[in-house]
């Protein structure tokens, strides 16, 4: 069925998939890089609940949402790269027409990932100085934490970004500014820092996700000819999209750590990859890889789930007016 769905059909798919998800989701992944960024004896929030409850307190309800703006904008070519690649590659390395082992299937998602961390890497990058913002703050008001003379900033628009002197009148800085900043000083390579741990964990995620969620909706099939019911692709999606989240975590914590450019005192920098994996390891021990887990496994669950639930219901080509939607299965 994949094949026979038109290229923009499917950007469109994987675009209003990808908008309504982190519309729905996105309190959650700003929960989830603050606990990431999170150093033993600076903890700010004990868990999910609490970063949400204290950040509603201090930044009020759209501070859950600091951000989202990037998501929202860039979210659409990121998912609809993804997808479409995925299925580019799944049609390419299938013979006569017939089902995909799971080494191919692999190698399909493989190449997905690869192809989507073009706008995933600068996305991810902007997102994160904006969500570790309130962090920043909320760990300078803090008594016994950090003083406020001692904390670190890399340069003057993002230190204004974060808002950390108090009682600063100065107005937040937009994520457009961030990029002008770092194309600015450091060019595109700016923008593109952690550009390696992005990728090892988007193609492994797309390694795990792709096969994994083929072979749960096969079981929810009537029959091999007939698509399984798209309530099934809700489930599939979700189940395939929080273990392959889990599963990467670790490279996740080293991406958000690496991508982070303002941070408090005696938070330490890291060189690279393998230094930030040797630090971590060293100072918090291998739980701390784990951090945000749960959280990202609540963001993409359904983020994925939605997805999927979008190619089966034809979206794009409602829209495009190619047939009609598939509200049930036939």
């Amino acid at each position: 069925m994949s094949q026979q769905i038109s290229l923009p059909a499917k950007l469109i798919n994987g675009g209003v998939a990808g908008i309504v998800g982190v519309t729905c989701v996105f309190p959650i992944d700003l929960a989830k890089t603050r606990l990431q960024n999170q150093r033993p004896g600076q903890q700010v929030y004990k868990n999910m609940i609490d970063c949400l409850i204290k950040t509603v307190r201090s930044e009020g309800y759209f501070g859950m949402y600091r951000g989202a703006g990037v998501n929202l904008t860039l979210v659409t070519p990121e998912k609809a790269i993804k997808l479409a690649a995925n299925d580019f590659f799944r049609c390419h390395l299938s013979k006569d027409g017939r089902g995909l082992t799971v080494f191919r299937e692999m190698l399909a998602g493989c190449g997905a990932g690869m192809c989507q961390v073009i706008v995933t890497t600068p996305m991810e990058m902007l997102k994160i100085q904006l969500q570790d913002a309130g962090r920043l703050a909320a760990q300078q008001r803090k008594p016994g934490i950090i003083p406020a003379n001692r904390l670190a900033t890399t340069n003057a628009v993002l230190s204004r970004s974060y808002n950390v002197v108090p009682n600063t009148s100065s107005r937040a800085v937009s994520a457009t500014q961030i990029a002008r900043e770092l194309l600015h000083t450091q060019g595109i390579q700016g923008l593109y820092k952690g550009l390696g741990a992005t990728l090892l964990r988007d193609v492994p995620f797309s390694i795990v996700y792709f096969p994994l969620f083929a072979h749960l909706n096969k079981l929810g099939k009537p029959s091999p000819d007939e698509a399984a019911p798209f309530y099934w692709s809700f489930i599939s999606g979700c189940a395939a999209g929080s273990t392959a989240a889990i599963a990467v975590n670790p490279c996740d914590v080293v991406k958000t750590r690496l991508q982070s450019l303002s941070k408090g005192a005696n938070e330490e920098t890291y060189s690279g990859i393998i230094d930030c994996f040797s630090k971590i390891m060293k100072r918090e021990g291998p739980s701390a890889f784990l951090k945000g887990a749960g959280c990202r496994a609540l963001v993409i669950a359904p983020l994925f789930g939605i997805v999927q639930v979008m190619y089966f219901l034809g979206v794009g080509e409602f829209i495009m007016s190619q047939s009609s939607l598939k509200l049930i299965s036939d």
